[in-house]
């Protein structure tokens, strides 16, 4: 069975005697893709952030790879990477020099090795030499995921990864986070698209009421809603699978 990487029991959390959570309970194993899910100002970001160190709860026990978060914050640093809503670059550097910089950071051996490696993998290559303010915001997305891997943390939080990306660059996100849970990563990422957490997680939590209050694979969500009414229609393309199919056709062209 997979170890937990994160265990969170009665996380609480006020601001201004406004409670946004109120008792969070959930864990996550190795390896898995776990989505917290909500609308927006249900307590998703500050979930993370308790769970990354940037933040203290006003009560409840977090444990990271072991590591308690408040007696061992510094293990759990050094276990986790974060990646928040808006991409963390440096506009006047370009990608190779954000990545270096991150890099030499956290102490990575063979730096510039290492980078290449991540630009490669992350099709950046060619665009390596520019300065990341003129990256598309696809493009920014990816170097800031690069930019988390550095140091191979055993855990990265995703705050709404895909948040103004296009089509065609969620997608390239989505391959990009299945992959690194398919290399052993663990991974908890915060959503409030419906879509992108049924293609993405092996579990999902729905927080609500500053309370995880349903969790569970999508197929037992499913099973909590009456069985749907069978109709035969022509099943119609979604505007996504539209869009990329011209623009596939139009690369080919």
């Amino acid at each position: 069975m997979s170890k937990t990487e994160i265990s969170v029991n009665g996380l609480k959390k006020a601001f201004k005697n406004k409670e946004v959570l109120n008792g969070v309970d959930f864990e996550v194993k190795r390896g898995e893709i776990f989505a917290l899910l909500g609308y927006n100002g249900a307590g998703k970001t500050t979930t993370v952030n308790i769970l990354s160190s940037l933040m203290k709860p006003d009560s409840g026990e977090v444990e990271i790879c072991g590591y308690d978060i408040k007696q061992q914050p510094d293990g759990v640093r050094s276990s986790i990477s974060l990646t928040g809503q808006f991409a963390a670059l440096d506009g006047m550097l370009t990608g190779r020099e954000n990545l270096m910089m991150i890099a030499k950071l956290r102490g990575v051996a063979n730096p510039a090795e290492v980078v290449d490696s991540l630009l490669e993998r992350f099709g950046l290559t060619d665009a390596a030499s520019r300065r990341a303010d003129q990256y598309s915001g696809g493009m920014k997305r990816r170097l800031d995921i690069a930019m988390s891997l550095l140091g191979t943390p055993a855990v990265i939080f995703l705050d709404e990864p895909t948040t103004g990306l296009d089509p065609e660059a969620r997608i390239e996100v989505w391959k990009i986070v299945k992959e690194l849970a398919d290399g052993g990563t663990t991974i908890l990422l915060t959503t409030q698209y419906l879509e992108e957490a049924e293609q993405l997680a092996d579990r999902i939590a729905i927080l609500h009421g500053g309370k995880i209050i349903s969790t569970g694979t999508l197929s037992e969500l499913k099973k909590m809603f009456p069985p749907a009414k069978v109709e035969y229609i022509e099943k119609q393309p979604t505007l996504e699978e539209i869009f990329l199919s011209i623009i596939g056709k139009k690369e080919e062209m």
